[in-house]
């Protein structure tokens, strides 16, 4: 299989940085020292605003990063991972951090079938998802209103069974702009 030429770049890129040390200034352990988790979404408008909007560097919190920054049943794997971070890592609070023009705000499983049948996958292989005993309609789905998705995601993580009562669960949006943070009620 041919590596395409980013992956390349990447990897001559990542060969220099270790043989050069450029790690050595993110050197830290795994646990977060600011006893922090944050769940937003993996927009790459926010891959280095996001931390600096919050004042936070290397080593200072967990970032669990998802398509929309939320939660959308006490099953998913960003539940799981906050979870790992507090039980395993010391984490107290949790910050869900949704933002403005979020893609996945819109999102329908129509569109994400077409658009996956234009990239290739077989319509008889999306019929057999559609038909089958998962429920890829609610999957693919959008959320929204953002302060509401932020609420329900915020409800779902305090409420979770499994989630210590002792950490702290706070909702927020950013502005995808500028990094102005907004506390969701």
């Amino acid at each position: 299989m041919v590596k395409s030429s980013v992956v390349q770049e990447i990897l001559d890129y990542n060969e220099r940085f270790v043989a050069e040390g450029g790690y050595e200034p993110f050197e830290t352990d795994k646990f977060p020292t600011k006893k922090l988790a944050v769940l937003a979404c993996m927009d790459v408008r926010l891959i280095e605003l996001l931390p600096a909007a919050l004042g936070l560097k290397n080593g200072d919190a967990h970032f669990v990063k998802v398509a929309g920054g939320g939660v959308s049943d006490p099953h998913d794997s960003a539940v799981r991972s906050l979870l790992v971070s507090v039980c395993e890592l010391g984490t107290e609070d949790i910050m869900v951090i949704a933002h403005s023009e979020c893609g996945a705000q819109h999102m329908d499983s129509d569109g994400m079938f077409a658009g996956l049948q234009r990239l290739g996958v077989a319509q008889e292989v999306i019929d057999e998802c559609i038909n089958g005993d998962f429920d890829y309609a609610s999957w693919f789905a959008g959320f929204g209103e953002l302060e509401g998705y932020v609420q329900k995601s915020v409800a779902i993580l305090r409420d979770h069974p499994l989630m210590p009562a002792h950490v702290r669960i706070s909702g927020y949006f950013i502005d995808s702009h500028t990094g102005a943070l907004t506390k969701v009620a």
